[in-house]
């Protein structure tokens, strides 16, 4: 049996874990934000806002925890890489609810909840992935699936948005709901990413 003179800090997946969590908890509000009543809105937007805060706050754990670690259960580039991609991908989603609130926004247009969907999909894949990724079992069968998520979504954007142009007819309406398009596209853009950092992880670790 070998010796571990020096440990290895393990809380970074249970941090990443928890990161992952609320990311998934703020994309199924952000669904329930341009699906559900009007009156439910206010309630979604200030519910992303506290698990981004606190997605953020654990985020700044990952690093200070980082600075004092010698030992390291990956390479620690790797660290500061996945942490700063999750931490894109709920910072995009609470800018994105923090604009639907700002611009006062009416029924949503055909793509939107479909975009979202896509969304709350892609960040349970990335949420399983990292559960998994302490044991590195499965990890790359869900990074695949996002991977296949991101190519769904990017389908829907690019033929929802041609729709919004053809049938909206108020120009402010499209400036408004092009930038909503822009920002779930680039939240499924930013998961993807999440996904890669995960499958090099676990390549680099095989």
């Amino acid at each position: 049996m070998s010796l571990r003179l020096l440990p290895r800090e393990e809380e970074f997946f249970n941090l990443f874990v928890e990161v992952a969590t609320r990311t998934e908890q703020a994309a199924n509000l952000l669904y329930q934000l341009f699906t559900d009543r009007p009156e439910r809105r206010s309630y979604c937007v200030d519910a992303i806002k506290r698990l981004e805060n606190e997605a953020d706050e654990i985020t700044h754990e990952v690093v200070n925890r980082l600075d004092r670690t010698f030992i390291t259960p990956i390479d620690r580039e790797d660290i500061h890489l996945l942490a700063s991609d999750l931490d894109d991908v709920i910072d995009r989603i609470d800018g994105t609810a923090r604009r639907a609130q700002i611009f006062r926004l009416g029924q949503a247009p055909e793509g939107i909840p479909e975009l979202c969907d896509i969304i709350r999909q892609i960040t349970a894949e990335i949420a399983r992935a990292v559960i998994k990724l302490r044991g590195k079992d499965d990890v790359m069968k869900h990074c695949v699936e996002a991977k296949r998520l991101e190519e769904e979504g990017d389908a829907i954007y690019h033929a929802m948005l041609g729709r919004l142009f053809d049938t909206e007819k108020d120009p402010i309406a499209i400036v408004k709901w092009k930038e909503i398009y822009d920002n779930l596209e680039i939240t499924i853009d930013e998961a993807e990413d999440v996904a890669n950092a995960l499958e090099s992880i676990v390549l680099k670790h095989a």
